[in-house]
């Protein structure tokens, strides 16, 4: 990835750091540019209705599912490889649809699908096998991220990433600011009104407010937007959308005010900062909080989560997808629609904070009255399922994750080595037309 020239090998590592560390976990941003490759289409036959290999990716626990399922159908056998991370499972996917024997169920992450999805005939049509009866069960805007223009369904998806505002009430009280969620809450209800709520706290204490302004700011400023990276034919429009503009221009903001820890997401700095209180709040999704536990736990109790500012937004989610020359595409599907059901998502949420992509569950008491006594007793369900609720049908088109990734290293780069603001935008647009031909 070709780079302006004062800056060629920095803002390279940067962009294949951030690529690697948030593709692992996020849906937005970073990600391989993965070339989805043409094969024969069509699903083979249905194959043997008790055995299938299932790729997955690591770090989420996908063997409790599968064990979970071998007790609802003893006599099906899975199959199951980690392949590695979020990245390295698509990469492998890739090669297998060029020729390679492919798995018959796969999970994609959704930063991913667009580009598998230029080629819907590598994929059987689920509908083929069942899902045009359940395909309603799922929130609107998140299946149709995985609808071909032709009318092919070629995934089901897992889980969606609500977002709300992780902080630290102690941190806050030691600001002299409001600790109650909803009063904090209050405090943000726009995104300039959360910066200057950071500026208040650094004043207050001399310590950063938040972790970093290209994914707690800037990340979720644009993800709220109803057209984002590409309009709603599919035409790109990153460096003409004033919505990114303005996302992007807000994280730039952020750095300004002085509010922020220099720390990017996911790295052993962030980890060690988030346990020793470098900084008081975090955009966290769903899924994210399973990471401040990993990386805090003495911190238990001291956290809350309130409403992000705007309201609405999501980072992350996975479709499982089961290729056309799929050996066993019954016995895949069978998984599929057992693990995905209402039913089942309720229970992931209650035993591992996975959000539901059911809407049928939102008014349940097991997610609505769920609460989280490491975070405050703060109800989880209620939060994270309000923003994604919040959220409108947007395109993710084809270079999502390559737009995001260097919109990302543009704002790392001013934050944390120190390049010019004034040229930031002007960069990452340059390196995008370098990345993606437009």
């Amino acid at each position: 990835m070709n780079t302006s020239s004062s800056q060629s090998s920095q803002s390279s590592r940067l962009s294949a750091l951030s690529r690697r560390r948030l593709l692992a976990l996020s849906a937005l941003a970073g990600g391989s540019a993965l070339a989805a490759s043409a094969c024969s289409g069509g699903s083979s036959s249905a194959g043997d209705p008790n055995t299938f290999e299932f790729w997955s990716f690591t770090g989420i626990n996908q063997k409790d599912s599968v064990e979970e399922y071998k007790a609802l159908a003893p006599d099906v056998t899975v199959k199951l490889t980690e392949v590695g991370n979020a990245q390295e499972t698509a990469q492998g996917l890739t090669t297998a649809l060029a020729g390679g024997k492919v798995p018959d169920l796969v999970l994609i992450q959704a930063g991913d699908m667009p580009k598998f999805m230029m080629n819907p005939g590598n994929f059987t049509d689920l509908t083929t096998l069942g899902a045009d009866e359940i395909q309603d069960d799922y929130v609107d805007w998140v299946i149709q991220q995985v609808k071909a223009p032709s009318g092919e369904l070629l995934g089901i998806p897992t889980d969606v990433g609500g977002m709300g505002v992780a902080y630290r009430t102690d941190l806050m009280a030691a600001a002299g600011l409001p600790t109650n969620r909803d009063e904090v809450g209050a405090l943000w209800p726009t995104w300039d009104d959360f910066i200057a709520t950071g500026q208040r706290y650094t004043q207050a204490t001399g310590n950063a407010f938040i972790d970093n302004a290209a994914t707690t700011v800037f990340l979720q400023a644009v993800s709220q937007g109803e057209e984002q990276y590409y309009s709603a034919d599919g035409d790109v429009v990153y460096d003409t959308n004033p919505i990114v503009r303005d996302s992007f221009d807000l994280g730039l903001k952020a750095i300004a005010a002085g509010i922020t820890a220099k720390l990017e997401s996911f790295t052993d700095g962030w980890n060690a900062g988030m346990a020793k209180g470098a900084f008081a709040a975090v955009a966290a999704p769903s899924w994210m909080l399973g990471s401040i536990r990993s990386a805090a736990p003495d911190t238990a109790g001291k956290w809350d989560i309130a409403v992000i500012p705007g309201g609405s937004g999501n980072w992350g989610g996975s479709y499982l997808s089961i290729p056309a020359r799929a050996a066993n595409p019954q016995a895949a599907w069978n998984y599929v629609k057992a693990m995905q059901s209402p039913e089942q998502q309720l229970k992931h949420f209650v035993d591992s904070g996975s959000l539901p992509t059911t809407p049928v569950n939102y008014d349940k008491p097991e997610l609505v009255d769920h609460t989280d006594p490491f975070f405050g007793n703060a109800p989880t369900g209620k939060i994270f399922t309000q923003a994604v609720l919040g959220l409108k049908p947007f395109v993710n088109g084809q270079y999502n994750t390559e737009i995001s990734t260097e919109l990302l290293n543009a704002l790392n780069g001013v934050e944390g080595d120190g390049a010019p603001a004034d040229a930031a935008w002007d960069t990452a647009v340059k390196n995008i037309k370098t990345a993606i031909g437009a």
